[in-house]
């Protein structure tokens, strides 16, 4: 039996500005072709994608992990109806996710789900 695919959508602003379409834009080739490729299997497994590639931050949130050069993280959570919404990404330079980071995301799922 074939899966069915989940929805991606990024978040968007007020204005309409999608940041992490915004962010991805702004990455090297190399990395943008990893950052699609890691989101085409979030597409495809969905909460069924682990490590190396995904991994719970508690909370309801999830990181993507878009590995090389550069550390790359994209957080995300699960909406309704196998929907996926990209919050945040930034570049990672230190162990643990800054909570600045986190803070961002969980202001942008409270805007998304209070609507």
């Amino acid at each position: 039996m074939e899966e069915i695919a989940w929805n991606i959508e990024t978040y968007e602003t007020n204005s309409g500005e999608k940041v992490v379409d915004k962010f991805i834009k702004k990455q090297q080739p190399q990395a943008k072709a990893k950052i699609a490729h890691v989101i085409k299997l979030l597409n495809l497994y969905g909460n069924k994608l682990g490590l190396p590639h995904s991994r719970a931050l508690g909370s309801g949130f999830y990181e993507l992990r878009i590995r090389g050069k550069e550390e790359i993280r994209i957080i995300y959570f699960f909406g309704k109806l196998r929907t996926i919404h990209l919050l945040h990404g930034f570049k990672k330079q230190t162990q643990q996710i800054p909570l600045k980071e986190i803070n961002i995301a969980l202001k942008r799922m409270k805007a998304l789900t209070s609507i």
